[in-house]
């Protein structure tokens, strides 16, 4: 990788260059568009009502020819749809007509390869496709400047709103798909301040988890995976075996409660979960044992089909991954258990270590116990949400206990010993005589162990309240003054 927008192929196959030129001081401007209404964005991204959108300038090189030529254009993507433009001839070689009411053509993006200079240029042999980016903050609805704790607190709530097992309508799992992955960047530091300087493409290139980028069309694909391709690009559309690489499974959410002890020092419990498991009359392949698949008859085998649409502007034309298919291109006789699906829905108890020290807002990863993956894919994970009761006594503060303590202002002035219940039981506390009201008094090591450090306890402190009672006896009353009496005299010795 050359740089923030440039990607180099290293393979003798596909001598190109693929640049992204949306600088103001590139040479060529982005031209205007509904799409497009203020073009001379430092990073060629804009945001709209409908989310975060890129304009990218592509530019073939080829180095084998004597003279240098190359073919400039612009892709324009917005919502998921790809507008194509228009070409005019000129001495030089293919340039983009000017703005015109004509200017996003219905000419196929095979033109660029079959025209004019460009008839000696190798074909690519990847694919890249164009699509909107994602707007993270926006997927978990809080603002650039959100704390990592409205970040949690807001995927939580959504996460558990469009989980596949509570949320039937369609698109809910995509959804939770998007928000898992919003979640999981915004909350790592370095991963979110990528994000925020660079975008999608800035995780990617990084190699921050987010798929394999080395050659820079794996990159295109993976980054913009979701429209199919670029129809009629010469091939360009990805090969079957990147269309029919295996997939991960999703992960699996469960919310477990734990009481008050259990949180402090662990527990082993044993929960039932439900997730997807690989089929076992078709091996997970979606097939009916016996059969054969078939080239789809909707997309012909490509994996994806292209749809136009007329408007002023010009000719709209959308790729998208053929519905019928999935994008593998092929048909094949569904499997009676599955539905074709390769995966089926059941039912496991796994053994769950909890470690002590967790709290509300903890979660746990049990890795691999998530939905099976498609296509022989490696299983999703499985991530435990810790809900922990209050006690009716002690109340936590990190790993800290805290508990109130009532003594009569006679044992306040006199001192005292009194139980005190902390979470390894009834424990002696002594109350030294004059002990002031609100005095905390601290009980070392009788609080919650640090979470992977379960030798390492907080404390418990203790704070002592000194009851004054209401009503006396005539006797007790006369204690009192007689007490009253003998402390004024007192005084008044001290200041002669």
């Amino acid at each position: 990788m050359r740089g923030r927008n440039e990607y180099v192929s290293g393979s003798t196959q596909a001598p190109y260059r693929l640049t992204s030129r949306a600088s103001p001081s590139s040479s060529i401007s982005p031209p205007y568009s509904p799409f497009n209404p203020s073009p001379s964005s430092p990073d060629g991204r804009r945001r709209s009502s409908a989310g975060l959108f890129r304009v990218i300038f592509v530019v073939l090189w080829n180095p084998l020819q004597c003279q240098p030529r190359h073919v400039e254009g612009m892709v324009c993507c917005y919502a998921d749809k790809m507008l194509i433009p228009q070409f005019s001839a000129s001495s030089n070689g293919k340039q983009f007509s000017s703005i015109s009411s004509s200017f996003f053509s219905q000419v196929p993006p095979s033109t660029l390869f079959n025209s004019g200079p460009c008839q000696t240029v190798r074909r690519l042999k990847r694919a890249f496709v164009v699509r909107a980016e994602s707007d993270y903050y926006s997927l978990l609805g809080v603002s650039k400047n959100a704390t990592k704790s409205e970040i949690k607190s807001a995927y939580r709530k959504l996460a558990r709103s469009y989980h596949p097992d509570v949320n039937k309508e369609p698109g809910a799992e995509q959804k939770f798909k998007d928000i898992s992955n919003a979640y999981e960047v915004l909350s790592d530091d370095e991963k979110r301040s990528i994000y925020d300087k660079y975008g999608e493409a800035g995780l990617k290139g990084a190699g921050m988890g987010m798929g394999d980028f080395s050659n820079p069309f794996d990159l295109f694909e993976s980054l913009f995976e979701g429209m199919g391709g670029m129809g009629g690009m010469g091939g360009m559309g990805g090969s079957r075996a990147a269309r029919n690489r295996p997939i991960q499974g999703d992960d699996e959410s469960y919310n477990l409660v734990l009481n008050f002890k259990e949180a402090v020092f662990g527990v082993e419990k044993e929960i039932e979960i439900t997730r997807l498991e690989s089929c076992a009359t078709c091996d997970g392949s979606g097939a009916k044992p016996g059969t054969k698949p078939t080239k789809c008859n909707t997309c012909g085998g490509q994996g994806q089909v292209v749809s136009s649409a007329r408007t002023p502007l010009g000719v709209f034309q959308q790729v998208m991954t053929c519905s019928t298919c999935n994008g593998t291109g092929e048909s094949f006789t569904p499997c009676n258990t599955c539905g074709g699906d390769g995966r089926v829905r059941r039912t496991k108890r796994i053994s769950l270590k909890v470690p002590p020290g967790v709290d509300s807002g903890s979660r746990l990863r049990v890795r691999s116990e998530g939905n099976a993956g498609r296509r022989g894919g490696p299983p999703g994970d499985l991530y435990v949400f810790i809900d922990v009761l209050s006690d009716p006594v002690l109340k936590r503060d990190g790993t800290n206990i805290l508990f109130t303590c009532k003594v009569s202002y006679i044992d306040a002035i006199l001192g005292t010993t009194v139980k005190v219940p902390t979470v390894d039981g009834m424990v002696d506390l002594k109350i030294p005589a004059g002990t002031q009201p609100g005095t905390t008094l601290v009980m070392a090591k009788k609080g919650v162990p640090f979470l992977g450090k379960p030798n390492t306890r907080g404390d418990q402190l203790v704070r002592v309240q000194v009851e004054i009672p209401k009503r006396l006896s005539s006797e007790e009353k006369k204690l009192i003054e007689e007490l009253a009496s003998l402390n004024k005299t007192k005084t008044a010795n001290s200041r002669r």
